[in-house]
């Protein structure tokens, strides 16, 4: 079962439901008549997490529950605070006070300012259109994600969520960080051990490993806005970020799918198959109230 809006989409478990709720907040394709952007469409794609919810589409078929914006990220910014905005891609003041991030150091705040170091606009935002896409697009999406993440912890005694994302080759590069390793296949983020328990980020971890994959934890990117406000692991609410390296499931430039894609998605298929198992497991489950 679906629930569509006009800027996200929820795919409600089928069959037998488990703690589990996804959600992939940058793969969104359909870029809004409003957008004003003066830069090429193959740019700005440049800022997309492409297909990553198709990586994850499995989900839903295993009782898991899986939201995905529609809209690009390099429109507004999901994974990011309200207040993460730029003063300076504004045509006048914000109402009230701003706290931008490093992301909106980088221009990649709420609203991005650039996407590969090229301005995205040619223009100042008015802060009513800046407020038009947090009430159309924003607030639907937060509240969606909420309730699921609320309902699950309600019916189960414990959540896990899984926030959705793959990364350009370059990240190290792109965030500015020297590093002499080379990008892992998978990041997986928990704010240095803060938002998940420990044996399912592990579980993670050596599932992957075994696929033949290379796994970092924390490095360089550790979750952010999402993953912080979901994770409290003392509470059995458990919040991990994933992070996909592009080029090992598509094209980067052009990006199409490339040959290893149905790969990737069935390894990820049975990553979700070792974490229902892990769940049916779990001490903490209310097997009760599981049905």
């Amino acid at each position: 079962m679906q629930h569509t809006s006009a800027m996200f989409r929820l795919h409600a478990p089928e069959g037998v439901a488990i703690p589990l709720v996804c959600d992939s907040p940058h793969s969104g394709v359909q870029y809004p008549d409003d957008f004003g952007h003066a830069v090429p469409r193959a740019l700005l794609r440049a800022a997309e997490d492409t297909h990553v919810e198709a990586l994850w589409g499995d989900a839903p078929k295993l009782g898991a529950t899986l939201v995905e914006a529609l809209f690009p990220r390099s429109y507004l910014d999901l994974n990011r605070t309200l207040d993460d905005i730029d003063p300076n891609l504004l045509a006048s003041p914000w109402p009230t006070p701003l706290n931008p991030s490093e992301k909106t150091r980088l221009g990649s705040g709420l609203m991005w300012r650039t996407v590969k170091n090229t301005p995205i606009y040619a223009r100042l935002l008015s802060v009513a259109e800046v407020q038009q896409r947090i009430a159309r697009c924003y607030q639907p999406y937060h509240q969606a994600l909420a309730a699921a993440v609320e309902s699950t912890h309600q019916r189960f005694g414990a959540v896990w969520h899984l926030n959705l994302h793959s990364m350009p080759n370059n990240a190290y590069e792109r965030l500015q960080i020297k590093s002499d390793k080379p990008l892992a296949d998978f990041v997986l983020g928990d704010r240095d051990g803060t938002t998940c328990e420990p044996a399912f980020v592990a579980l993670v971890e050596e599932y992957l490993r075994g696929c033949g994959y290379t796994v970092a934890r924390n490095d360089p990117y550790k979750g952010v806005q999402l993953i912080a406000k979901i994770g409290q692991p003392a509470l059995q609410r458990h919040s991990m970020q994933i992070e996909i390296r592009r080029p090992i499931y598509m094209d980067e430039e052009s990006r199409e799918r490339n040959a290893d894609f149905e790969v990737v998605r069935k390894d990820i298929t049975g990553l979700l198959n070792a974490m229902k198992a892990y769940f049916a497991a779990h001490p903490s489950m209310q097997v009760s109230n599981a049905g």
